[in-house]
């Protein structure tokens, strides 16, 4: 199968993912860096394969397929990473909230394919991914400049910023519930127990 631009671009987000996981829990010189490096190119290609199939109309079932499982991917791989690590408050309930929502919308998306529908995403979701990326980049950069490797700030200034990019994490979580709430809501009559 021949593949297009935006799909070899979601195809390399999907390689990246496990990737970005692998620079996060081995210890090697700069390996937040590294992964911060991995995760800002994966979100590059997300912004631009969207783009392009939608401008040069290259939309194909293949990306409506895959894109969605690569952007899983790449914000899961993360999130298990920081799960790993132990970093910042409550991540493991930041880390469960994202997957129990990417479960639940995974299953509604399967019922209501069986009907032969197709859901778009709405603005709470596309919110949640922006939301997701955006904490998961802060906490990489704060991850890579704690790095023993590079330099050590003064106590005061890690908590601050232990307490900011904590702060995203959760507010993300927040937008993730919001989103598989609406997504669940939009969709409740596919999901009837009546049916």
């Amino acid at each position: 199968m021949k593949l297009n631009l935006p799909n070899k671009l979601t195809v390399i987000r999907f390689v990246l993912s496990p990737a970005v996981l692998v620079a996060m829990i081995i210890d090697f010189p700069f390996h937040y860096a590294v992964a911060l490096l991995i995760f800002l190119i994966a979100s590059i290609t997300d912004y631009f394969d969207g783009k392009i199939a939608r401008d040069q109309q290259l939309i194909t079932d293949f990306g409506k397929f895959l894109d969605p499982i690569a952007d899983k991917m790449i914000t899961t791989a993360a999130f298990l990473g920081f799960t790993f690590l132990q970093k910042g408050y409550g991540i493991v309930w930041v880390t469960f909230i994202v997957l129990l929502r990417e479960f639940i919308v995974a299953s509604v998306r399967m019922v209501v394919a069986s009907e032969g529908k197709v859901v778009a995403a709405n603005m709470w979701g596309k919110t949640k991914t922006v939301m997701q990326m955006v904490a998961i980049i802060a906490t990489l950069i704060f991850l890579a400049v704690l790095e023993r490797t590079c330099w050590t700030l003064p106590k005061s200034v890690d908590l601050v910023l232990e307490i900011i990019y904590s702060a995203l994490l959760w507010i993300t979580a927040v937008f993730t519930l919001i989103a598989g709430i609406t997504y669940i809501t939009a969709n409740k009559d596919f999901i009837n127990s009546n049916k």
